[in-house]
This record gives structure tokens, sequence and C-alpha cells, in this order.
């Protein structure tokens, strides 16, 4: 069993953050961002803490010079999240994609795998555009993902949420290595020129990190605490007698779902409450308490 480092992706939306840890790496894969880790940004408290009421063209304007600041020291993937809730359209997903793409070269969008999300996306990839699905909390999620980006002209992402689930008591890796079986059963059936890669989100612990390593993803995402961890444990990797601690937490079970040709066939309902739910509501605030009217 040969285990090698995945791409190393920082999570955050801080350029210095960037900076600190390219500087310890050497080399830094790639950014992800998302509304939340933007409201954290010191620019943008800075701006809030002066008083200044900031519009929505405002956030967005902030937003695109932190990307643009962080292209300056990267050259890998940055992924930037389009706002939306339960009610967004595809075609106002797909505008505001468009528009961030401009943002600077090897933007990733990152679309919410809802039933809309997936329709931006369907659309998006099929004129050239490259996209990292986010908030996946299951097999049917990822298969849906897999099916509706088939057009894509560059590697999607999809994005499982593995500190989600383990807040919930349950075994939030079980979903990273569930949808890996099943995009691999998937790939057997059906030739597709370019694959999913699977990217490690929500990484709380070194046990997390670890984990994704032994499991074998293809990207991990991870907050500069975990790259600075990792540095003061000298690069220690996992080997084939690594073992997942499920430290009490109650199993995932792996679910044969099936392949459909026509994405819009996995179902996706809104449940109150849902991780689902629960994730992109916080999104929804941290974007919202950032805007006065």
């Amino acid at each position: 069993m040969s285990i090698t480092l995945p791409k190393l992706f920082l999570d955050s939306s801080d350029p210095a953050e960037t900076a600190k840890a390219r500087a310890l790496l050497g080399h830094l894969d790639g950014q992800t961002t998302n509304p939340s880790l933007v409201a954290k940004n010191p620019t943008i408290q800075n701006l809030i803490q002066q008083g200044k009421k900031l519009t929505e063209q405002d956030v967005y304007d902030c937003y695109k010079d932190l990307v643009q600041e962080i292209r300056s020291i990267i050259s890998g993937p940055i992924s930037v999240e389009v706002f939306s809730t339960w009610e967004t359209k595809a075609e106002t997903m797909v505008q505001s994609a468009e528009k961030m793409q401009t943002w600077c070269n090897n933007v990733y969008i990152k679309f919410p795998t809802l039933p809309e999300g997936l329709k931006a996306a369907h659309t998006f990839v099929k004129n050239g555009g490259k996209v990292n699905m986010t908030l996946v909390f299951d097999q049917v999620q990822a298969a849906a993902v897999y099916s509706a980006t088939m057009d894509a002209t560059y590697t999607p992402f999809v994005s499982p949420f593995i500190g989600r689930w383990d807040d919930r008591g349950f075994n939030g890796l079980d979903v990273v290595q569930n949808i890996q079986k099943m995009y691999h059963s998937f790939s057997k059936r059906k030739k597709r020129t370019k694959n999913v890669e699977v990217l490690g989100a929500s990484i709380r612990s070194m046990e997390h990190f670890y984990s994704c390593i032994f499991l074998g993803v293809d990207i991990v995402t991870v907050p500069l605490k975990i790259v600075e961890e990792w540095i003061e444990n000298e690069h220690w990797m996992p080997d084939e007698r690594y073992r997942i601690h499920t430290n009490g937490l109650k199993p995932l079970p792996y679910q044969q779902i099936p392949f459909f040709e026509d994405f819009t066939k996995y179902e996706i309902p809104k449940i109150e409450g849902s991780l689902l739910d629960e994730g992109l509501n916080k999104f929804i605030t941290e974007w919202e308490k950032l805007i006065s009217y």
C-alpha cells in the first residue's frame, strides 16, 4: 500500500495566512475560501469596526481584492463561493460565477450541492467553468455531482464536510471513504474524461488530516493551525499500519447508490435542521451580517 501526500490547500480568506503557510511548507497547491472565512478577514473586520456600512458591492469588491492578493502569493486553484439560499435560481448563481471567475486565473467556483446549485454547475462546466461542489454531506449529493459534471472540461472537485458530521456524533471520515468507493464503482460503469477529485473539507484535527492522507483523498484543505501543527510534527506521514480512530463516533454505512445519467434523478430535499440546511444557513448568516441596507 503506497501512501502519498494529497494536494494541500489552505482553508482561509486571509492573504497573510497564505503567505505564512507557503513559507512554512515551501509550496501551497491551492486555497479554498467561503463567506464565513471572508467575514473573518482582518480587512473586513477593520472596516466594520470603523463603522463603515458595507453594501453588497463593497463585500464583493473586498472579496475580489482578497482573492487577487492570494493569487499574487500562490499559483494553484483558488475556490470562491457564490452567494445562494435555498431559493436562489441556477441562472442567478451562474451569473455570479461568470463574474467571479474573471477575478483571476484558475478560479474554481463553489456551488452549494442543492438542486439549483447542481443545475448551475451543470451549465457552468459546459462552458468551460471550473467547479468545487461544496456542502456535501452524503453519497446522494456526491452521486449527483458526478453526473452533473460529466461534461466538465476541467477536473471538478467535490468537498465532503468531515467535521460537521463529527459535531453530530457521527464519523465524518466515513463520508469521504463512502464517496471514494462509490466513485470507483461509477468509473467502472461510465468512462469519463475528467474524474471528480475528492477534497476533504471541514478538517478540525490532525486525526482528520492524517486519516484523509491514509484514505488517499485527492486534495485536503486545512486551516493554518493544522499546517503549523504538521510542521511541528516534522511532516509526519501515516503508513499502511495507520488506523483511523472512531473516537466513539457512530458509523455512517455505505449505501448502494445507482448511477443516473440525469443528475436531477437524485433527490436532495430541503430538510430543516439537516447538516445541509444548517451549513447553508451559516454561510447566509455570515454573508448577510456584512451587508447593511
